[in-house]
């Protein structure tokens, strides 16, 4: 097999004098191109928070981030107490990568999240123990959308099993209404989504009562992820074999017994990579909260550089170093998937 795949690739690549001009012109013009990206993004780059040296270089100037770090990151929060955000992210980035490990799933898992939530959250608006207090408005850069993302997905799951579950329900009523909630919330885009929830849901609220902002975007996102989430979870229900449900009924099994123990842990390791997927870009979302008042790491880099004249010129690098934050992420989590399907193969299982 490994003989066929070298002679195979060999003959992708020089089957013919067409086939081989065209894999030398193109391994020609990587060449090119990467010789001129690493000149431009080291050996011509400045790395030191040196504006005029960055004005008078011919390379990228990583200085912007030597010099800006902290607001691009921490947003605007107060800068005497940003250690309260980084420990809260770092928090919630423990129990995340905690709940990842498979042999950490027991019922102490959840005592550990509402005490990273609990924690994190008295960091994060003080108000207590002495901390002062930060109204949610300038929380911002990493920490909301690490934040916005893990809230908005452990929020949006519970919602997405009823709907799917409800897709497929006996109950025309259940089905029905599950079905109109997930088409029109899958039907726009989730800046509409973001809007309606920051400017027109609170008209709803009673007089005298108006969530802040990030609750209010929260539950839009909420919404939104849970529409997508419910159709990924409902593939996996429809592919679970109709002949093992019809066992299990046969043996006595209950209906909700049925599908807590048979259809649902099949139907859930069966869409693994579906459900990585949407949790990957649920984070990459995050970005567009923006728009309606919060400062995420976009934002955050838009606020420390556009009114600072000295190094607004220099954003290519700015959101360069934000892409290697986001590919970073992004990257971990489609890996850990890699893995967790692999953990949760049937022959896996069975072995």
């Amino acid at each position: 097999m490994r003989n066929m795949t070298r002679v195979d690739w060999r003959r992708d690549l020089f089957g013919g004098p067409l086939r081989t001009a065209a894999t030398v012109l193109l391994a020609l013009l990587a060449a090119w191109a990467l010789w001129h990206l690493l000149r431009w993004g080291v050996a011509d780059a400045v790395f030191r928070a040196d504006a005029e040296a960055c004005r008078a270089a011919r390379g990228a100037c990583w200085g912007v981030v030597a010099e800006k770090w902290r607001p691009i990151v921490f947003g605007r929060y107060p800068y005497e107490g940003q250690w309260r955000p980084a420990i809260a992210a770092t928090l919630l980035a423990a129990v995340t990568l905690l709940s990842a490990w498979p042999r950490a799933w027991k019922p102490w898992l959840a005592l550990a999240w509402l005490l990273a939530v609990a924690v994190g959250g008295v960091l994060m608006h003080g108000g207590v123990l002495g901390l002062p207090p930060v109204p949610t408005a300038q929380w911002g850069g990493l920490p909301l959308t690490i934040g916005l993302a893990v809230a908005g997905l452990a929020l949006a799951f519970p919602l997405a099993l009823l709907l799917a579950l409800g897709r497929r329900s006996r109950l025309p009523v259940a089905r029905t209404l599950a079905a109109t909630y997930v088409e029109l919330v899958r039907g726009v885009p989730l800046i509409s989504v973001l809007f309606t929830a920051s400017f027109l849901l609170p008209l709803l609220w009673p007089s005298g009562w108006r969530p802040d902002v990030l609750m209010r975007v929260l539950i839009g996102l909420v919404l939104f992820v849970a529409a997508y989430l419910a159709e990924v979870i409902r593939g996996g229900l429809q592919a679970v074999p109709r002949g093992q449900v019809d066992a299990a009924m046969a043996l006595g099994f209950s209906r909700w017994s049925v599908q807590l123990n048979i259809v649902l842990p099949q139907a859930l390791r069966l869409t693994v990579p579906a459900i990585v997927n949407v949790v990957v870009g649920t984070l990459k979302d995050t970005s567009l909260v923006t728009v309606v008042g919060l400062f995420e790491l976009t934002g955050a880099l838009g606020l420390a550089l556009g009114g600072d004249p000295v190094w607004r010129a220099f954003y290519l690098e700015g959101y360069l170093f934000i892409g290697l934050l986001y590919w970073v992420l992004c990257y971990g989590l489609a890996r850990y998937g890699r893995w967790l399907e692999g953990r949760l193969a049937p022959q896996a299982v069975l072995g």
